[in-house]
């Protein structure tokens, strides 16, 4: 039987002394009441109200059981706050700092229409694991090979003059063959992770660039700056290209992409965010593929 709806209608009857002013107290129509109220009786075995007279007198027995009702209503009322608070409690999620804001508001709003409600903070790709693990956010968005993520973001060169070609080939920034003196490639924090980083450097060693010529930067500004003042390339997905107004191409000696993963404390976290917001998520990050 419903022992929490039989309480609640029993409390609320107790404190009308009416079997109708009872059942509007507790939101429900009077047969609904007087129905839930039966049953408590055959379930107690005793009967809860002296039905003699107009008014709803509570028996002996009903006295007695009337202050342990009242504390099982007030819990089951705390339990329903406590889990609508708890539906509520935002999903703090570590995120890249290349996510933009609008695509982060977008992904919010897509997921509070689906009581999924959620928080950002942004974080270098070394740090983002981290957080996760010392539970200072509930999930994360990793770095990971694009090979082994969930979502993969295309990376290539950019630079505020067009590129020659469809692809810019690493080899023709060697001195002497590279229009304007020497162009160095900067790549931004977010991509200072060994998958890409070392893959880069591998084709920088191999076309025969020193090793000043491909450098990380401090910051997506420091190397945005560069680039805007000089020659130099960004390494960057075609989103952040077209954000900053630099004109994107592939890289000729190999094909690059930053992978994400899903990090989180509890699976339930890992699913909405790769399955419910797959598509949502993949939008913060690249567009992702």
């Amino acid at each position: 039987m419903d022992l929490v709806g039989g309480c609640r209608a029993f409390v609320s009857v107790s404190e009308t002394g009416s079997f109708t002013a009872g059942a509007a107290l507790a939101h429900i129509p009077q047969p609904v009441a007087s129905r839930r109220i039966a049953a408590l009786e055959r379930h107690f075995g005793e009967r809860l109200f002296d039905r003699s007279t107009r008014r709803a007198r509570l028996t002996p027995f009903g006295r007695e059981v009337l202050p342990s009702a009242r504390r099982l209503v007030q819990l089951a009322e705390e339990l329903e706050h406590d889990a609508k608070r708890a539906r509520l409690r935002p999903i703090r999620v570590a995120v890249p700092s290349t996510c933009g804001v609008r695509e982060l508001a977008e992904l919010a709003a897509e997921a509070r229409a689906l009581e999924i409600h959620l928080e950002f903070r942004t974080a270098g790709p070394g740090e983002r694991a981290e957080l996760v693990r010392t539970s200072e956010v509930r999930a994360a968005l990793t770095a990971v090979p694009a090979e082994e993520g969930v979502w993969s973001v295309p990376l290539g060169l950019a630079g505020v003059a067009p590129p020659p070609g469809r692809a810019v080939f690493l080899e023709t920034l060697r001195t002497g063959r590279s229009a304007g003196g020497r162009r160095r490639v900067w790549i931004q924090p977010e991509d200072d992770v060994p998958h890409v980083r070392d893959r880069v450097l591998r084709v920088r060693d191999a076309v025969g660039l020193p090793p000043a010529q491909v450098q990380v930067a401090a910051s997506l500004t420091t190397a945005a700056a560069e680039v805007f003042a000089t020659a130099d390339l960004l390494l960057c997905s075609a989103a952040q290209a077209g954000e900053l107004g630099l004109r994107w191409s592939g890289i000729g000696e190999v094909e690059l992409a930053r992978g994400f993963a899903v990090a989180a404390a509890s699976g339930e976290d890992t699913d909405r965010l790769r399955t419910t917001l797959r598509d949502a998520v993949g939008r913060c990050l690249g567009p992702a593929r």
